[in-house]
């Protein structure tokens, strides 16, 4: 019997985020663009481009806390977006930073745990990873999502997060610097406009699934490369639920890209695909950078993949009358398994990424 494919949650952009939230409200949301926010006790990160040695701007940063973990848990991606420099990976870097959300104590239990984390799903009780703190209550301060924390303590809590808040104007040097970011001073950081980001489960739209679109690109896709897209067409969707692409008799290319374009015609509008320990999607065919990743920087453990960025990013990272842009096919993340985060830690821990370019970017405009 096949294995059970592991569920994906897919990210929408959402409403524009308006102001810069304060306290939790600002870092247990997930959003595209803006600036980043860190938990408290955590430098918030402002890494620079390796290539031009300028400041990068935010791709996007995702609330992801573990099931099983007692962390607070805050993934940020982020790009170098001025024209002309390199926009290979190394103007691309992932930061991961946590924070205990429970006295030691108390998460004791869960400490054992360590080795077998799972994804939370923030689905159960709420309908995105991030929404505007005038509209709705203040973001739950325990991993149970589904659930409101109104004790004394937590209140408390609250008002000293909001205390301890790293404001935009915090000079970059005034936080302690992890080995592979360099200080950027005083050059002012890049900004794409900010959106939250909405949350659906995938299987949600597998019956209202259509292809037409995915075909109508991928026979322009055909005109371009000389691709026998009847032959294509015919033999992927002969399969009952498998992926059959075995018999096709056509570049492992053009199979990669049609399973891609497949997978994402139920929603073209995803921004994002999270599916923790779950399988990526590729774009074009992986390299063995995909198969042969790095141990974790930190703990020399292994990594697994996290989520990917879609193509349909790329429209919305907008900045005004900047002249700012980032250009790519999907970016794969991939993070330590065990999400690592030693006693009293207080920088971001860089991750791994894997770009893959758009094989024809017209197609996805």
């Amino acid at each position: 019997m096949a294995a059970k494919r592991k569920p994906v949650l897919l990210g929408l952009r959402d409403a524009a985020v308006q102001g810069r939230p304060a306290g939790p409200s600002a870092w247990t949301a997930s959003k595209l663009g803006g600036l980043p926010d860190a938990p408290p006790g955590v430098a918030a990160p402002r890494p620079v481009c390796e290539g031009c040695g300028q400041p990068l701007a935010m791709v996007v940063q995702v609330y992801c806390p573990l099931e099983g973990s007692p962390f607070h848990r805050l993934l940020h991606v982020f790009a170098c977006p001025r024209p002309g420099c390199d926009s290979g990976k190394s103007s691309w870097k992932v930061l991961r930073c946590q924070f205990l959300q429970m006295p030691e104590n108390e998460a004791q239990d869960t400490k054992k745990q360590e080795n077998g984390l799972a994804a939370k799903d923030w689905c159960e009780g709420a309908d995105d990873w991030g929404s505007d703190s005038e509209e709705t209550p203040s973001p739950q301060l325990t991993l149970n999502l589904g659930s409101d924390s109104n004790s004394a303590r937590d209140r408390d809590w609250t008002a000293q997060l909001q205390n301890l808040r790293l404001q935009d104007t915090v000079q970059v040097a005034a936080a302690p610097v992890p080995p592979g970011q360099r200080v950027a001073l005083p050059s002012v950081v890049p900004q794409f406009l900010p959106y939250y980001i909405g949350v659906v489960e995938e299987d949600d739209y597998q019956d209202f699934v259509s292809l037409d679109h995915a075909h109508s690109l991928l026979r322009e896709y055909q005109q371009k490369e000389g691709v026998d897209m009847d032959e294509l067409l015919s033999q992927s969707l002969s399969s009952d639920g498998g992926e059959k692409y075995e018999k096709t008799k056509i570049k492992s290319g053009d199979k990669t890209f049609y399973k891609f374009m497949k997978r994402i015609a139920a929603c073209q509008e995803q921004i994002l695909r999270y599916s923790w320990s779950g399988e990526p999607l590729f774009l074009t065919c992986p390299t063995s950078n995909a198969t042969d990743l790095p141990a974790c920087s930190y703990c020399g453990g292994h990594r697994t993949f996290e989520f990917q960025l879609m193509p349909a990013l790329v429209s919305m990272l907008r900045s005004g009358n900047l002249g700012l842009s980032v250009e790519f096919g999907t970016v794969l993340i991939y993070t330590c398994e065990k999400s690592c985060w030693p006693q009293n830690h207080q920088t971001p821990i860089e991750e791994f990424c894997i770009l893959q370019e758009d094989p024809d970017e017209s197609l996805f405009k």
